[in-house]
């Protein structure tokens, strides 16, 4: 019974290893992009080789919504599980690492006190119970991993065990996400309320606005990008990815040879939010800011049409649609701003109609009609 399943499972889902040519070119852009912090260091202003330090953190966030986008593939891509509920894994990871930050703030603040200016202004005497130590780098970090990850873990298991599925579990977690944003936009709970958290100092005692540090953190989350992408093709390209690829496109099949998904599902639903704690634990420093506007429903539809857009079900697409998405919302939110979300909305629907597959799926039939022709 047991070989049959695992027969079965093969069928039903194996996936090649990427090419040597997808590795080089991995590899080149990895160099390429880890060379231009110093292009902003080792260069002044006005050099023909100077990368400005607006680009150098446009880039980082690019990077920080790459890794979202590669862990919401992680569970819609492969296992089918569609999630609009990753924005929320995404701000809390930002919270976490955002509560460290303000911390560090110390009394360099406009009240000069050891609480973060917003308690002040709303007259608080002491930070709450919840903020206990959260001036240690190492327990916020912590924070980072276990509070996306609980949440994710325990939400996961009451829905997965429930059965529910589909656009039923879509709307979960969009009424989860717009929960815990009415949350977060109340002045009372301590996060700052619609404000959130900003104007941050230093982080590990180094001036957070320092070229320096900036390069630093750029490089942290390109070695953070590059490391979710190894552990994510490994975790897909092991027994465990073809179960969860099984889950996707044959669950009931998959019970009836004798597994059960609900741990499959568990797991990666749970890594998935982790990772995206992570990405918004270095957005957060990056950027200068969170607040619960990174909860919204919106954010975590333009997760979804990043991973469309890119090709789901492939790891590299949806490091690209963020990177394409994100980089033409940056060029036209410059001149027309209020057009965006209507051409978001446009993007998503060409993509469903006209290219299923996302980028990826379009260069390889473009890759494989080159190779019939030159055959």
């Amino acid at each position: 019974m047991k070989q049959t399943a695992l027969t079965d499972l093969n069928l039903l889902a194996r996936r090649p290893l990427f090419s040597g040519r997808v590795w080089t070119a991995l590899a080149v852009a990895v160099a390429l992009l880890a060379l231009l912090p110093l292009l902003n260091l080792v260069f002044p202003p006005g050099h023909a080789l100077h990368v400005s330090a607006y680009a150098v953190a446009l880039l980082g966030k690019f990077m920080c919504y790459a890794m979202a986008a590669l862990a919401l593939d992680l569970v819609w891509g492969y296992a089918g599980i569609l999630s609009l509920g990753h924005g929320l894994f995404f701000a809390l990871g930002g919270y976490a690492h955002g509560m460290y930050l303000m911390r560090a703030i110390g009394r360099d603040g406009v009240y000069q006190s050891n609480l973060p200016d917003f308690m002040v202004f709303l007259d608080s005497k002491s930070y709450p119970w919840y903020w206990s130590f959260t001036e240690h780098f190492w327990y916020a970090m912590l924070l980072v991993v276990l509070v996306p990850g609980v949440l994710a873990f325990v939400f996961g298991y009451f829905a997965f065990r429930s059965r529910i599925k589909g656009v039923y579990f879509s709307i979960i977690t969009q009424a989860l996400t717009f929960a815990a944003m009415l949350l977060f936009f109340r002045n009372d709970t301590g996060f700052g309320g619609n404000n959130g958290f900003t104007d941050f100092k230093r982080i590990l005692g180094f001036d957070i606005t320092a070229p320096g540090t900036r390069a630093t953190l750029y490089w942290i989350t390109l070695a953070a990008l590059a490391g979710a992408l190894i552990l994510a093709r490994m975790v897909t390209q092991s027994k465990l990815g073809r179960v969860l690829t099984a889950v996707r496109d044959a669950e009931s099949r998959l019970r009836f040879i004798g597994y059960d998904p609900l741990g499959f599902k568990l797991f990666v639903w749970t890594l998935s939010a982790v990772l995206c704690g992570i990405a918004g634990a270095l957005y957060v420093p990056q950027v200068g800011i969170i607040n619960p506007s990174e909860m919204s429903t919106e954010t975590s539809i333009e997760m979804v049409i990043w991973v469309a857009t890119g090709g789901r079900g492939t790891l590299i697409g949806p490091i690209i649609g963020a990177g394409a998405v994100n980089g033409l919302k940056t060029w036209f939110t410059s001149v027309l701003p209020e057009f965006w979300l209507y051409a978001l909305g446009l993007i998503f629907v060409l993509v469903t109609l006209f290219l299923p597959t996302g980028i990826v799926g379009l260069a390889r039939r473009i890759a494989a009609r080159f190779q019939e022709k030159k055959a």
